[in-house]
Parts: C-alpha cells; structure tokens; sequence
C-alpha cells in the first residue's frame, strides 16, 4: 500500500537524496534548477509517496514559473525508488498533482522531458517558449489544465521571486 501526501519540510533531505540516487550527477547544474533558485515549491502540489512502512518510494515537486507575461507551473524532478519502479509510481505521482493543481486553479504546466513518455499525460511540444539555455527546445513540453491555457502564451521563462 502506498499512500500519496503532500511534502512537508521534515521530508526535503529524504526528496534530495532520492532525486539524488535517481538522476545524473550534476542535476543542479540543468538549467530548470536555476529556475528553482530560492523559490520554493508550490506547497500541496508538491508529493511524495511512501509505503506501508513509511519508507519513501517517491517524490514529485512543482514550482512556480513565469512564461512571458504568464504564470505556469513547472513540474519535475519526479522520480521513483529504483526498488519500486514499474509499478506504476510515477505516473499515479504525476496524475494525482495534475488534478490537484487543476483544482487548486493552476491554468497550465510545463516540463522539460521525454515526449513519449509525458505525451500519455496530454503533455505536447510548446512552441514560442525559450527556457534557460542549454535546453534542448524539442523537450519543452507542456499541457492546459484549463482549455486552451497555452494558447497564445510565448517567451521566456524566469523564475518566480517572492514579490510575485
């Protein structure tokens, strides 16, 4: 049994040293981590996933973005324990934080990822959006959680300061 619930700060060390274990050495260096530079997720959009025995399987994160002139949110890192993928684990983290960021009032969403595998969740190619170089502009995908939320929004995407 896993049970999803949002992130507290008592769990940050544990979703470090998983996306640690998950992901290249260097992650901090992407260009989305310069987007995250002291601005914190968005509370209860941001997940993490443990089992029967409290022990942490995953974890997804959502922080807030802007894109030209509009506010989107940028999901990632999502990652799952390497003893437990396959099961399912990323996507029920993915689609549980999607549906709560459409009830929250979160118009649209972004990543930087793999087409084929985000493409299930409704994620397509963006055009007209320049993220921090060097990102490769064929994985900036994102999805409207609202009709046509994406429609006409283009530009750069920069962080979110506290004065937003």
């Amino acid at each position: 049994m896993i049970e999803l619930k949002p992130e507290t700060p008592d769990d940050w060390w544990e979703v470090e040293a998983l996306y640690d274990l998950c992901f290249a050495p260097g992650r901090e260096a992407l260009s989305s981590y310069r987007l995250r530079d002291d601005v914190a997720p968005v509370p209860d959009l941001s997940v993490v996933a443990r089992d029967a025995d409290g022990i942490l399987a995953g974890a997804i994160r959502f922080w807030p973005v802007h894109v030209g002139d509009q506010t989107a949110l940028l999901l990632g890192p999502v990652a799952v324990h390497p003893t437990r993928q396959g099961e399912g684990l990323g996507g029920a983290l993915i689609r549980e934080s999607l549906d709560a960021a459409r009830a929250s009032g979160w118009a649209r969403v972004m990543l930087v990822g793999d087409a084929p595998y985000y493409s299930r969740f409704g994620f397509a190619r963006l055009s007209g959006v320049d993220m921090p170089p060097p990102t490769n502009p064929e994985r900036i995908l994102g999805l409207d959680l609202v009709p046509d939320a994406w429609r006409d929004v283009s530009g750069k995407v920069t962080r979110c300061t506290g004065e937003d």
